[in-house]
């Protein structure tokens, strides 16, 4: 292996350690020759140590995994996606797109360091952060790497953009504003049921149940079973909607992206900001949190780990909290009813 340092006398007084890797000069502060020898020799076997001590770990680990020497990051990012499926399937191929991990595509795994990784985050964004952190559990989960590369505590934190529920009066200007059809039901359909933009695009006649004023959806993301109940306005909306099939044909067959590019092109036209078609549950979280609804019914509607029911029902949504004695006026009439 060759060395990394070798002797340099500068100025023909003081010996320096030229580093064959980085180009620079280190001084040995000594004018000795056999001292700076000895201490060239020193330099040279500290960096030969963590060499050596990786080639016998590959010697080991080749014997239970021969696959070892040669396992790559986009080796993992390639077994991943074959796990996926659907819109997962499609966001994994997305994310392994990002130009932040070309770095360390072709880097072995067990050659990979902190500082590695680190420069990735520094590289890439938000969505970055988070894929990476799945990259690296898995390898980890998979004994595709011996130990944790970056420790779990030291990860960098994920700071997402705050997201926000949009107005009504934003609502009524994009529907008024739309001229396709189809997308302005899709919009009214999530302000009325608050489900995601591709629950909503996906639904069925079938799935109306008009004897109850119910319409009931397995979400996508959860598998999660969903029952909402329907209101006047609502109702009217499905009455103009096919009673079979799917309600709105046309946008059932678009990608949920190109779904999300129409509503933002026709936000930026109307100078809307900082809503997407997922404001809409936000929107409804707090619209129920307003109105009094306990919280374990809009659970039950956006699915107890929505994080738009968890926001709302913590600070977002402002309630008028009625008085005591509101609450005695209102149970004496019911008495007095009964």
């Amino acid at each position: 292996m060759k060395n990394r340092y070798r002797l340099f006398l500068r100025r023909k007084s003081v010996y320096y350690a030229f580093d064959n890797t980085t180009k620079t000069f280190e001084s040995l502060k000594t004018k000795d020759k056999a001292q700076a020898t000895r201490l060239l020799l020193a330099l040279n076997e500290a960096g030969k140590q963590p060499a050596m001590n990786l080639g016998l770990a590959r010697v080991y680990l080749k014997h239970s995994d021969p696959m070892v020497s040669q396992r790559n990051w986009q080796h993992v990012m390639d077994e991943i996606i074959k796990l996926k499926a659907g819109p997962t399937h499609d966001r994994w191929v997305s994310a392994a797109k990002d130009k932040a991990f070309d770095s360390i595509r072709k880097r072995v795994l067990i050659e990979t360091q902190a500082e590695h990784l680190l420069e990735v985050m520094k590289q890439g964004r938000v969505s970055t952060n988070v894929y990476l952190r799945r990259l690296h559990n898995f390898a980890v989960d998979m004994n595709w790497l011996p130990a944790t590369v970056i420790p779990r505590r030291q990860w960098p934190a994920v700071h997402y953009k705050e997201k926000r529920a949009i107005t009504l009066a934003e609502h009524q200007k994009i529907i008024a504003a739309e001229v396709n059809s189809e997308r302005k039901m899709l919009y009214q359909l999530c302000w009325h049921l608050g489900g995601s933009q591709g629950d909503i695009a996906l639904l069925k006649g079938e799935d109306v149940d008009w004897q109850n004023n119910t319409v009931s959806f397995i979400r996508k993301k959860t598998g999660v079973p969903v029952l909402v109940h329907l209101g006047g306005e609502a109702l009217n909306l499905l009455k103009d909607l096919p009673s079979e099939g799917p309600l709105l044909p046309y946008l059932s067959t678009v990608r949920a992206g190109d779904r999300a590019t129409e509503f933002k092109q026709r936000c930026r036209q109307l100078e809307i900001k900082g809503v997407t078609l997922h404001s809409y549950r936000y929107a409804w979280a707090e619209r129920a949190k307003t109105a009094g609804m306990p919280e374990r019914f809009a659970m039950e509607n956006l699915g107890h780990n929505s994080k738009a029911v968890h926001r709302a029902y913590a600070k977002r949504a402002l309630v008028k909290i009625p008085s005591l004695e509101e609450y005695e006026k209102r149970n004496e009439a019911e008495a007095a009813v009964a």
